[in-house]
């Protein structure tokens, strides 16, 4: 495989609660191991039906935000079509509509290139499927 492509997949235990999970320490590791100090772009991507990726602030109380924007948004009730799994499951389907199970971020020198307060994130509202998959992709 050329050094000008790397990718990894990360398991994560994002848990049986809905959950926005910070990836961004292991998006840089991914970066110091392969990037070698060229630009790029490093893709994160989510296999699943289920789940997301955002570039949101974490820490400050914006990740509860965000899932509380989903609850009013797409609320756990009965009202959905695809009905299998927990009780509302079909909101989780409709979840990577809002918050896309992909992100195309800068690299620059190495170094991912995101704002001050910007962090890379999982979102994952399926209570069911407490492990996911995230594939780090770095073209440079």
């Amino acid at each position: 495989m050329s050094d000008a492509f790397s990718t990894r997949v990360l398991n994560v235990a994002s848990g049986s609660g809905e959950t926005v999970v910070d990836l961004t320490r292991k998006c840089e590791d991914f970066l110091r191991e392969v990037a070698a100090g060229r630009d790029g772009l490093l893709n994160v991507f989510v296999p699943h039906a289920t789940a997301g990726v955002a570039i949101i602030e974490t820490g400050s109380g914006s990740d509860d935000d965000l899932l509380a924007a989903l609850h009013t948004l797409l609320p756990a009730d009965d009202r959905w079509q695809h009905r299998h799994g927990s009780p509302g499951h079909g909101r989780d389907h409709v979840v990577p509509a809002f918050v896309p199970p992909h992100a195309t971020l800068p690299v620059i020198a190495g170094r991912l290139e995101l704002g001050t307060w910007q962090s890379v994130c999982l979102v994952d509202t399926n209570i069911s499927n407490v492990n996911r998959q995230v594939r780090l992709t770095f073209l440079g």
